[in-house]
């Protein structure tokens, strides 16, 4: 074989090299954060103020996983309030394991979820409620086994 042989070999090469690459790159699925990001970015500094109001409590909100489901306690502040909210499990490897749920808690601001809605992984949950006309945010990992 000959040098211009071997080099059209290379060349041959690298460009099946390139095409499955190009090919691997257009196959992988890309999901975004949120769909509508730009009106997210928006309203951000509420995020501010609710994690400033939250970080303000004497107490964290509490988000643990066990085998009967997740537990959400909100901080003792909350207990015998009426509170209003939304809880997203927020999962970044696969937007289809995404859930929204309403934040009810009960008496003592504790909710549980039936760990049946959930697929096992990775999730942050992110925590916003209102109560006594003040708006709370917060944010916690989780793992579902």
């Amino acid at each position: 074989m000959n040098f211009g042989n071997k080099l059209l070999l290379v060349f041959a090469v690298f460009a099946g090299l390139m095409s499955y690459m190009v090919y691997r790159c257009f196959s992988v699925p890309v999901d975004l954060v949120s769909s509508e990001y730009y009106k997210d970015e928006i309203a951000y500094q509420d995020v501010i103020d609710g994690t400033k109001n939250a970080n303000a409590l004497s107490g964290k909100a509490v988000v643990e996983a066990n085998a009967a489901g997740v537990l959400i306690q909100l901080p003792a502040e909350m207990k015998n309030h009426p509170v209003n909210g939304t809880v997203l499990f927020y999962c970044p490897s696969n937007m289809q394991n995404d859930r929204h749920i309403k934040l009810a808690t009960d008496a003592d601001g504790k909710q549980a979820i039936d760990i049946k809605k959930f697929s096992k992984g990775n999730y942050t949950v992110k925590i916003d409620w209102t109560a006594a006309s003040k708006h709370f945010y917060t944010e916690k990992q989780l793992t579902i086994l």
